[in-house]
């Protein structure tokens, strides 16, 4: 080979490098997309045939759309939070869908007058939906009891003369119910029928009777009335809850969780994208998992208590198309989404983890273009977080900004731009997210990489780590992270846009950075009362029982008594709220603006609602706060350490992995977690896989297992004991317990294995006495699959997809091997499988608060 010839090969990435094949076919997480293209026009991926024209979208990574960039890239966005006021008026309207807690109109679907009364009907949402929690009609907030609006009696708003509204709501079921009042009103027209149910969509229907004359005004001062609502929106498939079934909806969940909620609009949402769960999410499902459990990490707040690190809340129409939702919920949790090759999506929530970074080296970087500095047009020195604000009746809102003063005297202005976080409703979650952006956008260093096919691993991971001494010295050991990537094979593979990770950006300090909560303008009832502002809650433990704490924004007004009611929020375990209980603050005096308030003993380690209202001297109440959630901790005591934790059965673990523990004589112990870590790495059940939960008593003795036991070797003599079944080439030879090949012509020893294209073939052996050449594991069928080339005594793993033509598996040795093989293993994965590799596990002992204990571990497993 010429040295142009080498050259040009080493350019574009298809030779003369080691590095081009032994990172890509290493990891387990990657090599399924990648190993069927090289050397060929398609592969296959289950029954079809992709070409290279269409692998441009499908291995490209989706642009990371968050806050700031979504603004600034003008990608589509939802609905204003404003929007949610008034129903959409159209012939055929868009379809809705919501998620979380939000405020929304719908869209009107009837809109009749007969007689004295007006009667509508409003499609909330185009899925089943949790609940209706609070009603509006046009912008008062009103009192709904047994489907009557209770009038404001100030002026007699809704209930002046013979006035009334009465409300009526459908949470979706299939089949639903007719609305009977419309039916007895309006079927005999045809306009309104039992035929009109509505299966499988959450509604409201109004009546409004009309006043007298005299009171007409009085009654309707903003002329018909129009109703909104605070909705829990969809229920979502939690893939950490063994109980729920992806298959079966009525055991899904309601959840504020981004990554769930994400999860559900990729592959559930009849509006959103329409992927086939089994091969977007369960491919990589542990990583779903991790970043679900991230979502759920509880965050400090100043004042005492925490909140979810993401929660997610929000409403879209179709009229945007399903990438404005994902745009939206991406943003509220700094998220970045890769679409892989075999269809699988991989979710990153803002959170760094070594697990997370991949590494490109001078090797396989062919193009670069980078940028050390600002340029004027990107200059930003100033950042305003914008959420929606609850507290506000669901308004865009400002939190405290991010500046630097010295830019801003630099540069001779404010140069201002919004980080915008529609679908995210805590103020503080919307800081920790602006301050995200903010670091990022003040970075100097970004630009373009252009990445040789060895370098693919990096593409599909969010954090990148540098080895460049030679093609950028400057960045040489910098972490930078992966905003956008595409294929660009003019280009050697992939261009990578990157910006330089910002140190500390996972750092918080609720006491100087969480800013003070946004303003609310007073809000009055009838009995001009404000409505409280809730600045926080906390669950409090006190021996074994529990109370909350909730802190109100001071009204200033020593006339007002404050009053806090909490409810069970799922009562029956179906998702039915149970009854309010009421605990008036008659003593509570205001401190630094804020007044402390308390319950009594609440129920123990369930989820509440809690509220908030003032009463007056004539014991008139305000309208209720914003809900707030809290669990009520009751056990701060951690349990014991276990007093085992061992690996049971014997080697090789096909698939899976499993375990005994014992617990000890301690009462508090309630549960037992399993997590897995990659080998060497350290414990954090923060960021840890968690694949087994275990319900436990004190002194007993326990089993718990990670992954498939069901899968068994395929291969005959796989350890060689009999010259049988196996096809031997020139050289090869069975004895001894062993295969060996003599060095001199290359050839292979193979053996016939049934495979449907799309199977993915995890393949066990051993290499021993090796004096000279390599040995490759690979399935013969074309194009043929090539595992990892071996060139030392060891024990190897390899991963590899079969296509439509694979029917044998073979172990290739070149001319100059000389050496042996043994425990030869080949089984097909399931969904179910246990990662390959090297990995540690560990076990964490609760309470049955959720307290932590001490863990056991590392047990570390070697998984084929």
């Amino acid at each position: 080979m010429s040295f142009h010839h080498r050259m040009m090969l080493q350019r574009y990435g298809l030779g003369c490098t080691t590095s081009l094949y032994s990172e890509v076919l290493f990891d387990p997480i990657f090599t399924p997309i990648f190993t069927a293209v090289l050397g060929t026009g398609a592969f296959n991926i289950g029954v079809a045939s992709i070409s290279y024209a269409s692998i441009a979208s499908a291995i490209a990574t989706t642009a990371i759309s968050i806050g700031l960039q979504a603004l600034l890239a003008q990608a589509p966005k939802p609905p204003k939070p404003e929007d949610g006021r008034a129903p959409l008026n159209q012939a055929i309207p868009f379809r809705v869908y919501a998620v979380g807690r939000t405020r929304v109109a719908g869209a009107r679907m009837m809109w009749e007058a007969k007689g004295s009364n007006l009667y509508s009907v409003q499609a909330i949402a185009g899925h089943r939906i949790k609940s209706f929690n609070r009603f509006y009609l046009n912008d008062d907030e009103v009192t709904v009891v047994d489907n009557v609006v209770q009038p404001l009696t100030t002026g007699g708003r809704y209930g002046a003369g013979s006035a009334n509204v009465r409300l009526y709501t459908r949470l979706g079921a299939n089949p639903e119910t007719p609305y009977a009042e419309l039916v007895s009103a309006l079927g005999a027209d045809g306009i309104w029928t039992n035929d009109h149910r509505g299966d499988g969509q959450a509604s409201l229907a109004m009546r409004a009777h009309n006043a007298d004359a005299q009171d007409q005004q009085t009654a309707f001062p903003y002329g018909a009335p129009s109703p909104s609502v605070e909705i829990d929106g969809a229920y979502c498939w939690d893939f950490r809850d063994p109980a729920q079934d992806p298959a079966d909806p009525s055991t899904w969940t309601w959840t504020r969780n981004s990554a769930i909620i994400l999860a559900w609009h990729l592959c559930f949402n009849e509006f959103g994208f329409g992927l086939d769960y089994q091969k977007a999410l369960l491919p990589v499902i542990d990583l779903w998992k991790e970043e679900a459990d991230i979502c759920d990490e509880d965050v400090p707040l100043a004042g005492g208590g925490t909140e979810k690190r993401y929660q997610c809340n929000g409403w879209d129409t179709t009229e945007n198309g399903p990438k404005s939702g994902l745009n939206a919920i991406l943003a509220t949790c700094d998220g970045h989404l890769v679409a892989r090759g075999d269809g699988a999506r991989i979710l990153t929530v803002g959170k760094f983890r070594e697990s997370r970074t991949a590494t490109l080296t001078d090797a396989d970087i062919v193009g670069h273009n980078v940028q050390y500095g600002v340029l004027f047009e990107d200059e930003c020195n100033r950042l305003v977080p914008k959420f929606t604000y609850p507290a506000t009746n669901y308004t865009s809102c400002d939190t405290d900004f991010f500046e630097d003063t010295d830019a801003q005297i630099a540069a001779g202005r404010v140069l201002t731009m919004e980080g915008s976080y529609e679908w995210c409703h805590q103020w503080r979650q919307a800081r920790r997210l602006g301050k995200r952006d903010w670091l990022r956008q003040r970075q100097e260093v970004k630009g373009s990489l252009d990445v040789r096919l060895s370098g693919i691993n990096a593409v599909y991971a969010r954090w990148v780590r540098l080895e460049t001494p030679k093609r950028l010295p400057k960045l040489d050991g910098k972490l930078v992270e992966n905003r956008r990537s595409i294929v660009a094979l003019t280009k050697g593979g992939f261009t990578m846009d990157f910006i330089e990770h910002p140190e500390g950006i996972d750092d918080w300090s609720p006491a100087t950075e969480e800013g003070q909560q946004p303003p609310v303008p007073p809000a009055v009832n009838a009995s001009e009362i404000p409505t409280p502002v809730i600045n926080l809650i906390q669950a409090k433990a006190n021996g074994g029982s529990v109370y909350i704490r909730v802190v109100i924004i001071d009204p200033e007004d020593g006339s007002l008594t404050p009053v806090v009611r909490y409810r069970v929020a799922n009562a029956d375990g179906l998702g039915t709220p149970g009854a309010w209980v009421e605990q008036p603050n008659p003593n509570a005096e205001p401190s630094g603006g804020y007044i402390d308030l308390s319950t009594g003993n609440v129920p123990v380690d369930q989820v509440l609602d809690v509220q908030a209202a003032f009463i007056a001297s004539n014991r008139r109440y305000s309208n209720w706060s914003v809900t707030e959630t809290v669990t009520s901790t009751s056990d701060p005591t951690p349990p014991a350490a276990l007093t085992s934790f061992a690996l049971t059965g014997s080697a090789p673990r096909l698939g899976n992995a499993s375990f005994s523990f014992s617990t000890g004589n301690d009462s508090h112990i309630k549960t037992v977690r399993l997590y897995r870590v990659a080998n060497g790495a350290s414990f954090d059940p923060d960021t840890a896989a968690l694949v087994g939960t275990s319900a436990v008593g004190p002194s007993a003795s326990y089993a718990s297992t990670d992954g498939d036991t069901t899968r068994t070797n395929l291969l005959s003599n796989g350890d060689f004991a009999t010259d049988t079944v196996w096809a031997k080439g020139t050289g090869w030879t069975i004895a001894s317990g062993k295969a060996t090949h003599a060095a001199g012509t290359a050839s292979q020893i193979s053996q016939a294995l049934s495979m449907a294209s799309g199977e993915v073939i995890r393949i066990g052996f051993d290499v021993s006495g090796r004096t000279a050449g390599t040995i490759t594991a690979g399935i013969i069928g074309p194009p043929n699959v090539g595992g990892v080339v071996r060139s030392a005594d060891g024990s190897y793993r390899d991963r590899l997809t079969a296509n439509a033509s694979s029917t044998t598996l073979r172990f290739l040795a070149d001319a100059a091997f000389n050496g042996s093989i043994d425990n030869a293993i080949a089984f097909k994965e399931t969904a179910s499988c246990a990662p390959q590799g090297v990995w540690d596990y560990y076990a964490l002992p609760l309470n049955g608060s959720g307290v932590e204990g001490p863990h056991s571990g590392p047990v570390t497993v070697t998984i084929i």
